[in-house]
């Protein structure tokens, strides 16, 4: 039985809210101290959440599965593929490709924050000229896709791997400045437009402070004109007040403790999105897969089996050399090129056009080898370590950059460092001309013998943020020469509106560079998953939570 999960699957516990409501007050397990009481010292426990996914995204629940076993034959003889059993955790992913409204959405709100800089619009621009070939008429598209108003709910193309990155951070941020309006924990979008009186003056837009999650949590952004009318309660003995007369109280900023604001949107690993496109979860009884896939559906073919449909191409694809839509008069697949993001039938998870209409950008750097080399948890290569620059170290805030968010740095050790050390990077940034002066030829010299900072714990040798150079056999000074894979080739996958049947299957794999844009590939995002992994438990046999006992004092 086929097994269809959607958002109403999830149950939302509760938001981020206190206990403090709850006629019996928790208690500390180990010490025995009451939670939620501002006489205390104001210890706060925060109900349990399984939080619902955000915005456009509908839950993947996770398990084993075969990497790369779907694929048939290897017909490219590119020898990329080799089967592997791994796990994938529960996690988040778009119901759908990003549209070209959804583009718009993004463009828009970067023209009326920073109206002055020409340069972040414009980088922000799909490369329309990626319609543009030397035998084919598609100057319409390069003048139309985008923007008409009959493209609009067509998958954005032209993007590249780096954009879709800025995407996904724009997204993330203002998802939670909108969860954070809405529900007056920061000022209402309309009181922040002037209350939507007649003549009321128009906010006068910060560029240097748009909303920025990692900012807001570390408590960067509050006070007058940020804060909202229903704060979270502070039980904090340090706690002022704020307000006038009968409305003083002590509130605050939300935090990630509070279980309201979303984890990040983010590009998709490609064990993520091969095992959300095969949904093997649909043919599974009882940890038994009764069929496997060689599609996001069932079946060896490409055409639909239902009686209402029967005939129909499943997805929208390249049938053969010069047939791209069908016959006149009987469009088959009905699309030349891209088609809506909701076209065709879903898969057993509820995900549209995981074969066909346009490939996808995963978060993957390509290596050949990769599917012989990397862990059998969670799969990914491409972790780049960094941290968060400290303006300050000593009153723990982040360094901005011009668009209000936080400069990253790479990191400079495996493990959490000690508190003088930290305070002695940050001198070290301040010292970093004078360093570089002293030590030619050395930029990241390090003054007062701090070297010690760029090494591991034990092992002495220089911490490398960067693990994708691991154990790697790419000579970067012979690329382009010898090979065309390095650091900056990414994966993607699922087929497109010009390409065979072949490409439609999960499993195989192709590259581009990060900063390379194509009419045949888009995106789409997924979110980490928090919490328990089993996203429909009813009716399904479980062990079950004891709950901690009270303490009582003699």
């Amino acid at each position: 039985m086929k097994i269809l999960f959607t958002k109403t699957a999830l149950v939302l516990l509760a938001l981020g809210a206190l206990v403090s409501s709850c006629s019996k007050q928790q208690q500390s397990q180990k010490t025995g101290i009451t939670y939620n009481d501002k006489n205390n010292g104001g210890y706060v426990r925060f109900r349990q959440t399984h939080p619902a996914p955000g915005p456009g995204l509908v839950p993947i629940e996770g398990g084993t599965f075969v990497m790369g076993g779907s694929a048939d034959q290897d017909v490219t003889y590119d020898y990329n593929n080799v089967r592997r059993r791994v796990t994938v955790p529960s996690f988040y992913m778009d119901e759908t490709e990003v549209s070209n409204q959804d583009w718009l959405d993004y463009l828009h709100w970067t023209a009326i924050t920073f109206p002055q800089d020409r340069e972040l619009y414009y980088d922000a621009l799909p490369d329309t000229l990626v319609w543009r070939k030397p035998l084919s008429y598609n100057e319409p598209y390069v003048d139309n896709y985008l923007r008409h108003p009959a493209f609009q709910d067509y998958p954005v193309v032209g993007v590249t791997w780096d954009q879709a990155q800025e995407y996904c951070q724009w997204r993330t941020d203002r998802t939670n400045e909108n969860i954070l309006r809405e529900t007056g924990r920061m000022v209402s979008w309309k009181d922040l437009n002037g209350g939507g009186k007649k003549g009321a003056a128009a906010p006068t837009a910060d560029a240097s402070q748009p909303f920025n999650t990692d900012i807001y949590l570390n408590g960067q952004m509050k006070g007058p004109g940020v804060d909202g009318k229903k704060m979270m309660p502070d039980l904090s003995p340090n706690a002022q007040a704020t307000g006038t007369g009968k409305n003083a109280k002590p509130v605050r900023p939300v935090r990630m403790e509070d279980g309201i604001l979303k984890q990040g949107y983010r590009l998709p690993s490609e064990a993520e999105w091969e095992y959300a496109a095969l949904a093997l979860a649909g043919n599974t009884e009882f940890e038994n897969i009764n069929d496997g896939k060689m599609y996001p559906w069932n079946g060896l073919g490409v055409r639909s089996a239902k009686s209402k449909t029967r005939g129909l191409i499943m997805a929208n694809f390249k049938r053969g050399n010069g047939d791209n839509a069908g016959v006149g008069g009987y469009l088959n697949d009905k699309a030349d090129i891209t088609a809506p993001v909701r076209s065709y039938a879903p898969n057993d998870f509820g995900l549209y056009n995981m074969a066909g209409n346009v490939n996808e950008w995963t978060a993957d750097t390509y290596r050949q080898t990769s599917f012989e080399e990397f862990d059998d948890f969670n799969p990914f290569r491409g972790n780049e370590y960094n941290n968060k620059r400290m303006s300050d170290a000593s009153k723990g805030l982040y360094a901005k950059d011009k668009y209000g968010r936080p400069i990253k740095d790479p990191a400079k050790a495996n493990r959490k460092l000690k508190y003088s050390e930290l305070l002695a990077l940050q001198g070290q940034r301040a010292d970093s001309a004078t360093a570089a002066a002293a030590t030619p030829g050395n930029a990241n010299a390090l003054p007062n013998n701090n070297n010690a900072l760029l090494a591991t714990k034990n092992s002495g040798k220089a911490f490398n943020p960067d693990l994708r150079g691991e154990k790697d056999t790419v000579n970067m000074a012979l690329y382009g020469q010898t090979t065309l894979v390095n650091n900056r080739s990414k994966v993607y996958k699922g087929g497109s509106w010009n390409d065979m049947a072949f490409w439609l299957n999960p499993a195989t794999r192709r590259f581009m560079d990060q900063d390379e844009a194509s009419a045949e590939i888009g995106f789409r995002c997924a979110m980490t998953m928090v919490g328990a992994p089993e996203i429909y438990p009813v009716g399904k046999p479980h062990y079950g939570v004891k709950k901690p006992k009270a303490y009582k004092s003699k």
